[in-house]
């Protein structure tokens, strides 16, 4: 079904928001992934340091996927359905690992301004954080694996009547959707230390540094073997990843991933950061050239899952009018608390 210029502004912004929150959220759930790698003998001002970045703005960044989630709603109601019953398992593992992170980091930040000692909450700060983008990674992947199956759907029935099934054990855990899992570790593995060698100084931004580049590469190397994977586990999405469109993306993340890998040797953190930032971006943009003009590939086209044409054309007429209110609030949170803010006093441990 052909797509009008409402649908696909409104596919735009999920993507937008997909994008935003891999590079803002994961930036904080990797926090918690280093945390629990910290080592060598600054272990413990790595832990610090981290914990005094996520302070300020770590559930700010979870407005992002309240926004994901608002847009699949209202314009893709169909879709929107569809996915959060074919995938309840991983998207429930998710929501489950976001409230043990949020609920371990208050409990840890209350015991220690209170000096008392609460056993545990940074494990289970850490497992929640490396648990949550694990499974998210595997819940978008699963839309591309192809195992998903609409019951009672089929082109020209109403979208709302195209439902499915929750996804047993073998519908989204599989060799591609796994590889997916560790591609959403990665991202934040990548971005997080890029973050930190902003906020830190001396020694502790070495070690900030030498982890941005092994989450650089780990990035890179999975993404790969993630498209080799599609091969043989994911076929229908393999032949549309070859396609042009997909394939120009790939190249700019690799590119964007190489410089930034060339600026963080050289020591331009300033500049890797956004360069981070654009690779993150394009290989998102990536898989959604390929999975395009799929919600569910193979099986649920945004077209059939879109709103009327009024619902699409008053969330894009309301939307700008909300982001001119949130986005200076968000800009100055980021300005105050963020890297642009602490090179004057750079975090160089106790």
């Amino acid at each position: 079904m052909l797509m009008g210029l409402p649908e696909n502004l409104a596919a735009l912004l999920v993507l937008l928001g997909l994008v935003m929150y891999s590079v803002s959220a994961g930036a904080d759930f990797g926090g918690g992934l280093w945390t629990a790698l910290s080592s060598g003998p600054r272990a413990n001002e790595q832990r610090e340091a981290l914990f005094e970045a996520i302070g300020p703005v770590w559930e700010t960044n979870h407005v992002w996927l309240v926004y994901i989630v608002v847009v699949l709603f209202t314009c893709f109601p169909g879709g929107f359905e569809a996915l959060f019953i074919a995938l309840v398992f991983p998207l429930v593992f998710s929501l489950v690992g976001i409230n043990f992170r949020g609920a371990a980091f208050v409990f840890r930040h209350f015991g220690r301004s209170k000096r008392i000692r609460l056993p545990g909450m940074e494990a289970v700060f850490s497992i929640a954080s490396v648990l949550t983008p694990f499974f998210m990674g595997m819940a978008v992947s699963s839309v591309a694996g192809g195992r998903i199956r609409i019951a009672g759907g089929a082109p020209g029935l109403m979208p709302y009547l195209a439902t499915s099934s929750p996804s047993g054990p073998s519908d989204w855990i599989t060799p591609f959707t796994v590889i997916g899992g560790f591609i959403g570790l990665a991202i934040c593995a990548y971005v997080t230390p890029i973050y930190m060698t902003a906020r830190t100084a001396g020694e502790l931004r070495e070690d900030f540094r030498r982890k941005a580049i092994a989450g650089g590469i780990a990035l890179g190397f999975l993404t790969a073997v993630e498209a080799a994977v599609s091969r043989f586990d994911a076929r229908l999405f393999f032949d549309r990843f070859i396609r042009p469109a997909p394939l120009l993306f790939v190249g700019l993340a690799v590119l964007s991933g190489s410089l930034t890998l060339v600026l963080l040797w050289r020591r331009a953190y300033g500049l890797a950061r956004w360069i981070a930032d654009f690779t993150v971006a394009f290989t998102i943009t990536g898989f959604a050239a390929a999975l395009y003009p799929y919600m569910i590939i193979g099986q649920l086209s945004f077209a059939q899952a879109a709103s009327g044409r009024p619902t699409l054309l008053a969330v894009l007429i309301t939307l700008p009018a909300g982001a001119a209110l949130l986005a200076p609030s968000l800009f100055l949170l980021y300005r105050t608390f963020g890297a642009s803010a602490l090179p004057r006093r750079p975090y160089q441990g106790k």
